[in-house]
């Protein structure tokens, strides 16, 4: 009688869980594909006052990596429905976390940067706003030594942000 009602038992559970399904859905972005189908990402000019040399180019990779891979846009050189610019504006470092004898234990490493996001096509979602992400490092470390590193993180970050604040409709 046990065998049975243990079979009665996964029976039932197969046949719940073959009934049941779990469905995501990725449709709540911003872009009207029909309308908008092009893209122009600008390069993006470094005019902070601390230059990181490779801080542009990898941010400008990552950018346009992130529009093509991620949206159905092809990307052109001019006259395309969203255009993308901007400027790197900041790149500080600053003591944080500071210990009993006034010293930093910390040091803050900050990216800003300004983007222009015009899309041509519909009104009303055009996005002119500052990102800033940042990463702390321990201030016994030498810059050099974790920098890349620290870029590439907050580049992540900051392409992210934009890429909700324009498109992903998060």
């Amino acid at each position: 009688m046990k065998k049975l009602i243990k079979s009665c038992s996964c029976i039932l559970l197969m046949l719940v869980g073959i009934g049941c399904s779990v469905s995501y859905s990725f449709q709540g972005g911003k872009l009207n594909y029909e309308v908008v189908k092009t893209i122009t990402i600008q390069d993006f000019m470094n005019r902070a006052a601390l230059v990181n040399p490779n801080l542009a180019p990898t941010f400008d990779r990552a950018l346009r990596d992130r529009f093509v891979e991620q949206t159905r846009l092809t990307a052109v050189e001019n006259n395309a429905d969203i255009d993308i610019e901007g400027e790197i504006t900041g790149y500080d470092l600053m003591g944080t976390a500071v210990k009993d004898d006034a010293y930093a234990s910390q040091t803050r490493l900050t990216v800003s940067i300004r983007v222009r996001y015009t899309n041509n096509k519909e009104e009303g979602a055009n996005v002119d706003q500052t990102f800033t992400a940042f990463r702390e490092f321990p201030a016994s470390s030498n810059l050099s030594d974790v920098e890349d590193g620290l870029v590439r993180e907050i580049v992540t970050e900051l392409v992210d942000m934009i890429y909700n604040a324009t498109v992903a409709n998060w």
